[in-house]
Parts: structure tokens; C-alpha cells; sequence
């Protein structure tokens, strides 16, 4: 019995977490104004690093290698 009503409890936890984040990701959207303007930065798809560990992140050019340019000199003389 007892371990029904732990796993009852989980069960309510998960749905009143679930249904926080729903209702919170919905109310997000009452609070842009009509006449917002995206960023500079959304425009572009890039995010500032937010610290020394953090990863540029680059929607638009996240694909590029910075090192392609050399790798495909290296190919060229390998003959590939």
C-alpha cells in the first residue's frame, strides 16, 4: 500500500511539473509586445559567449570548420 501511494505521489508530481511548464511556456508569449523588434544578434542566429567555458553558438555558420582551408591543402597533396 505504501508503495502505491509513492508512486501515486510521483505521478501527481510529474503531472503538476509538467503542466507548470506548459502554463509558463504559454504565459511567455502574453508578454511580447506587437511592435518587438528582433536583435541584432537573433537576426543573425548569433549568441554571445556567456562565459569562459561557454561555446560560441552560431546557427548560420555553425557548420564551417575554422580549419578547412588547411585540411583541403592537406588532402591536395595526399592526392585525394
Amino acid at each position: 500500500m505504501s508503495n502505491a501511494l509513492i508512486y501515486v505521489g510521483i505521478a501527481i508530481g510529474v503531472v503538476a511539473m509538467a503542466g507548470a511548464i506548459a502554463y509558463g511556456t504559454a504565459n511567455q508569449q502574453n508578454y511580447i509586445p506587437e511592435d518587438a523588434v528582433l536583435s541584432e544578434a537573433a537576426q543573425q542566429g548569433v549568441l554571445p559567449k556567456t562565459g569562459g567555458f561557454g561555446a560560441d553558438l552560431n546557427k548560420e555558420k555553425w557548420h564551417q570548420d575554422p580549419f578547412g582551408d588547411l585540411a583541403q591543402k592537406v588532402r591536395e597533396q595526399n592526392g585525394r
